[in-house]
């Protein structure tokens, strides 16, 4: 494994007890509204969840489509561990659950129809690598759904407040709820580091991938990606 890799499965691993309490925190609960998006372009077939965490995305997916085989994939045991209990608990029993790698997933080549990744692209150690894997295990007219949040440009109305609420206040809320500042202070970096929107749709392009479009939510601060394998 990477070291990036391994810190990132570390940074995990600590914040798994309390991940789905500061995302609450953290989002003013508004993470339930954006992650409602990625559901709303999912009809039927087979869906690969990937970075799924605590399941939230698979179980809601479950809950409210019919006809949808959902297959749930993150890199480190202790979130699944998490997830699967949020899907016991709330009744959902139909998961697939795998333990596995987004830039080596073990599945074969054109298996699902839907490839969704929440808050989780920006983790990888090499995003091509996670790209290119999703259109690989993509079925032909398969759709890619990405949900991430971006940095914001210092011309951006918000920049100072965001700027300061993610590097000054999220870090205290970790260290407060989770117990863990050094974390949430990766999370609040890895941000920073991440693609502006239309960087990261070429990105998407160099995949292969085709009809690529991005819808910015709540002022830019989270942005919906999509694509299809053509």
């Amino acid at each position: 494994m990477h070291e990036r890799s391994k810190f990132v499965n570390q940074v995990f691993t600590s914040v798994a007890p309390r991940y789905d309490l500061m995302n609450d925190i953290m989002s003013f609960g508004l993470h339930r509204l954006w992650k409602n998006k990625v559901i709303q372009n999912i009809i039927s077939g087979s869906l690969l969840d990937v970075a799924s965490g605590t399941g939230d995305i698979a179980i809601k997916v479950a809950k409210n489509k019919q006809n949808v085989d959902i297959t749930v994939c993150d890199i480190n045991p202790k979130m699944l561990n998490h997830g699967r209990d949020n899907a016991i608990n709330a009744n959902v029993l139909n998961l697939k659950w795998v333990c596995g790698n987004a830039e080596q997933l073990p599945f074969p080549d054109n298996s699902f129809e839907y490839y969704t990744i929440s808050f989780g692209i920006r983790n990888v150690s090499y995003r091509h690598l996670a790209l290119n894997e999703a259109y690989r295990v993509l079925k032909q007219g398969g759709k890619f759904i990405c949900l991430e949040f971006s940095p914001l440009k210092e011309s951006h109305p918000l920049y100072k407040l965001y700027d300061f609420y993610s590097f000054n206040i999220i870090p205290n809320i970790g260290q407060v709820v989770a117990k863990d500042k050094a974390s949430y202070q990766y999370l609040v970096d890895s941000i920073s580091k991440f693609p502006y929107q239309e960087d990261f749709a070429q990105e998407i392009e160099n995949s292969n991938f085709t009809q690529i479009k991005y819808t910015n939510l709540c002022f830019g601060i989270v942005t919906l990606y999509t694509a299809w394998k053509t």
